[in-house]
């Protein structure tokens, strides 16, 4: 009889005794807890670590201390489909024992996860959790996020409401603000009797990113793109205080989907496999309502 648990070596099903996590998931999410997804796409996981050691991100660095993480897909395409069902960025240290956020259970892992985290039977966390009285909510930034062609509407499809606009795109340099300006719209106009798990791809690392240092020429460089970090982090206290502000407890994900070559080994950009583009950052953090 056919069992998708043969699929999968014995030693890494998982177990309903582990207690995996710092996070009891499922307590959160009965207790409507918001859950905040952020993808800083793009971000190289050496450049994060620079500048957070620097003392250069000191909004981030408040929240806790980046996780090398190998990434789930060496593009936006692959990696968000990963994250999506549940395989989030996989610690380089530590890739057998990771903490499990989302479990789904018809893969081969087994059908009960980790007692702390949120086992689904739906293609998406995202869709399981709808189905628990969420609204779910997606905030463009790349175009495979802009609902304007088939690629770039199957993201947006995965939730409840999804919004984009040319002005969230990674050749505006305001972008975030404008992602930050609009979710502080929609956020302010909905009652807070309903949880929220929102997505929000922020493009600002994502070429082209030169105009974060003043008078740069065109093309990017491993300097743009800290400068584009640093702008993230002097704007993300702005993004989580709209849910501070909810008087509910947020969940927050915060992570990178790739990085980028900026000509070592004679590569540039993402979409092949380097170390470069396969190491991300990753952490994630319990955000009160009066923290």
């Amino acid at each position: 009889m056919y069992n998708s648990m043969d699929e999968v070596p014995a030693s890494l099903h998982a177990s309903v005794d582990t207690d995996d996590s710092e996070f009891d998931m499922n307590a959160l999410i009965n207790n409507n807890a918001h859950i905040l997804f952020i993808v800083l796409d793009s971000l190289r996981y050496d450049i994060a670590l620079q500048e957070q050691t620097a003392g250069n991100t000191p909004n981030i660095n408040h929240y806790g201390q980046w996780v090398k993480c190998e990434a789930a897909g060496n593009f936006t395409w692959p990696s968000h489909h990963a994250m999506f069902s549940g395989f989030m960025p996989k610690p380089v240290d530590d890739t057998v024992n990771q903490t499990m956020l989302f479990f789904p259970k018809d893969i081969g892992l087994g059908r009960k996860g980790p007692k702390n985290a949120f086992a689904f039977d739906d293609a998406t966390w995202i869709k399981s959790l709808e189905n628990k009285g969420y609204q779910t909510i997606c905030i463009g930034g790349v175009s495979f996020f802009n609902n304007r062609s088939g690629m770039g509407k199957v993201f947006p499809s995965m939730f409840k409401e999804s919004y984009w606009h040319p002005r969230f795109a990674c050749t505006v340099k305001e972008s975030m603000d404008n992602q930050i300006h609009y979710i502080q719209k929609i956020m302010a106009e909905r009652a807070n009797s309903q949880p929220v798990m929102m997505y929000i791809n922020i493009d600002t690392i994502h070429y082209p990113n030169h105009f974060y240092v003043e008078g740069a020429a065109p093309g990017d460089t491993v300097e743009t793109h800290a400068a584009a970090l640093r702008y993230i982090d002097a704007r993300i206290d702005g993004l989580l205080n709209i849910f501070r502000q909810t008087g509910r407890e947020t969940l927050v994900i915060v992570c990178s989907d790739h990085g980028t070559c900026y000509g070592e080994d004679g590569k540039y950009f993402h979409s092949f496999n380097h170390p470069i583009v396969n190491t991300v950052p990753y952490m994630h953090f319990l955000l009160s309502c009066n923290n």
